[in-house]
């Protein structure tokens, strides 16, 4: 370092001084959006997978509910099969709707 800041006046030493500060922090700016696009990256990747996966859960259990129709079918028919069938699932539903319902007012009493 050359220069002689010696004969700077303190105007000049203090925008010197922000001219400074403001390219640190756009630095530090770049530094977390890049840390940020790097996150999103690699979450992009989980979350397309775990929403695959959830698309092939949900066709397993429809599979599974096919599989319920066809076999109580055999012995009480197609339409009572579909209406058991049909009729349980709504009821698995129903129960954890309440139970989700029955936590998230829980919570909500809390504070």
């Amino acid at each position: 370092m050359a220069d002689d800041t010696t004969d700077d006046g303190i105007g000049t030493l203090i925008s010197r001084l922000i001219e400074d500060a403001k390219a640190f922090a756009l630095a530090e700016i770049d530094v977390y959006r890049a840390r940020l696009r790097k996150a999103v990256a690699e979450y992009r990747a989980a979350a397309i997978l775990g929403f695959a996966a959830l698309i092939l859960a949900h066709a397993a259990l429809i599979a599974l509910l096919v599989g319920v129709i066809l076999s109580i079918a055999q012995a009480l028919g197609p339409v009572w099969a579909t209406v058991i069938t049909v009729g349980a699932t709504l009821l698995v539903a129903g129960v954890l709707v309440w139970i989700a319902v029955s936590i998230v007012s829980a919570k909500g009493k809390v504070r």
